[in-house]
């Protein structure tokens, strides 16, 4: 058994209440970058492997057709784009990576390309690219859509995207930068080609017009878990983010992503999973429980329906007292939404005949909203055991992207302070940064 990786998933470490907690910073707020800088001084120390922020562009609007829910209570939003932090964070770190995310579906490859050879520069060979279909129309509607492209097509267009990505990244030989001192030569023009692309979604002619950064190309992740998700992940993902929660759907995702490997080609033991999940780590049991009962009180009705609906693509305020399950399985396909999910969920538990209760639904809907449904509480060892458990069950390859709905920061610095400690005492952990780059540090 090779041994788990952690990354921290900051996506949201400053929205649904966490910047109001106990433990919260007091005289700096989000997006001060020094907050993040000193986040990622804890989390090297405690050797994580990846800090991953996670995006999407538009406020949510699915509930009551409104943004004011989401605004007034902060849920999921207000989003940056995180280049510039991770650029600030990587000057005060020297091992730990970090994760970017932009959206296949809406931005142009060549800019992504360029943009993330930077980094790649900044931070001597650590970045990550997690590259997203998106599933919300809130999104859409920033891009000039009208509706969100149509499921299949979106990971479609995601696989050209990367294929021109990666054909830029390739396009300056590693050895084409010659430097010559005594001629003035600076490269060799052999090894710097246009790649003329020209395919459904785009055109490009290239080459890239920048230095070949230390990674050559970041490290790449994907999310999606759907049968077009996962053959698109064993297509070109390095790492893959799946979902945490219910151990026979992990395995399930497991099992269809070595199929699908294999029949790229690819070797299955080399393509780790990190499982989102969520941790409540407390000194004993009593501490975590009642840091627990503290998130829950931040959940009224309209911050879990505008979270729900803006993932679903489904206005849940418009539920009637009871409704077949089926029923929101239509209304989330004419949204184009994506399948998973909540909605997801429940199909599978129930069936499409199940009929529902609105009361019921939101019962459900709140475990979702405060992540609930994938949390891990405990003190260190409680925890610990919880997800050695879990790795051996999911098949030892990859580890956790860990998440806190605890203050920022310091639900983050006890996973860095209390459970990391605890599980690299256990000979639980992958070693510390072996080698120079991202790629490297997260090799399973």
């Amino acid at each position: 058994m090779s041994g788990m990786h952690l990354a921290f998933d900051l996506s949201f470490s400053h929205t649904e209440g966490r910047w109001a907690r106990r433990g919260s910073w007091v005289g700096r707020d989000f997006p001060d970058p020094r907050m993040y800088m000193e986040l990622a001084q804890v989390a090297e120390r405690a050797g994580i492997g990846m800090l991953f922020f996670g995006d999407g562009t538009g406020i949510p609007d699915t509930w009551r057709g409104s943004i004011d829910a989401a605004v007034e209570w902060g849920v999921q939003w207000p989003r940056h784009d995180m280049s510039p932090i991770i650029a600030a964070m990587s000057t005060v770190t020297s091992h730990i990576g970090f994760g970017l995310t932009y959206s296949s579906t809406f931005m142009h490859p060549f800019y992504v390309a360029r943009l993330l050879n930077s980094l790649d520069h900044v931070t001597g060979g650590r970045i990550a690219f997690n590259v997203v279909a998106s599933t919300r129309s809130a999104d859409a509607a920033n891009y000039g859509f009208d509706q969100l492209m149509a499921h299949d097509m979106r990971y479609e267009r995601m696989e050209e995207f990367i294929d021109v990505c990666q054909a830029l990244w390739q396009s300056v030989g590693a050895g084409a930068i010659v430097r010559d001192r005594e001629t003035g030569r600076f490269a060799d023009p052999a090894q710097v080609r246009a790649i003329h692309h020209h395919g459904k979604f785009f055109d490009v002619r290239g080459p890239l017009p920048s230095v070949p950064s230390p990674q050559i190309a970041p490290m790449l992740v994907q999310a999606g878990n759907s049968p077009r998700g996962i053959a698109a992940s064993a297509r070109f993902a390095d790492l893959v983010f799946g979902f945490g929660g219910s151990l026979p759907s992990q395995q399930r995702h497991r099992t269809m992503l070595d199929e699908a490997l294999k029949e790229q080609g690819r070797d299955p033991s080399s393509v780790g999973i990190l499982w989102a999940t969520q941790v409540i780590v407390g000194r004993t049991m009593d501490e975590a429980r009642a840091r627990r009962d503290e998130v829950l009180t931040f959940w009224s009705e309209e911050a879990v329906g505008a979270f729900l609906s803006h993932n679903a693509g489904v206005d849940f305020s418009k539920l009637p007292s009871s409704f077949p399950l089926g029923e929101l399985k239509r209304q989330a396909a004419e949204a184009q939404a994506t399948p998973g999910g909540l909605i997801g969920t429940l199909l599978a538990e129930h069936g499409e005949d199940y009929e529902m209760s609105r009361t019921e639904f939101f019962e459900h809907g709140w475990r979702s909203a405060t992540g609930m449904d994938h949390t891990v509480l405990g003190d260190p060892g409680t925890v610990a055991d919880a997800l050695e458990e879990n790795f051996a069950a999911t098949g030892a390859r990859g580890g956790y992207m860990l998440s806190s709905p605890l203050a920022m920061p310091s639900g983050l610095a006890d996973l860095a302070e209390l459970l990391a400690p605890e599980l690299r005492r256990r000979g639980a952990l992958a070693p510390r940064y072996q080698g120079r780059t991202l790629r490297e540090n997260l090799a399973i």
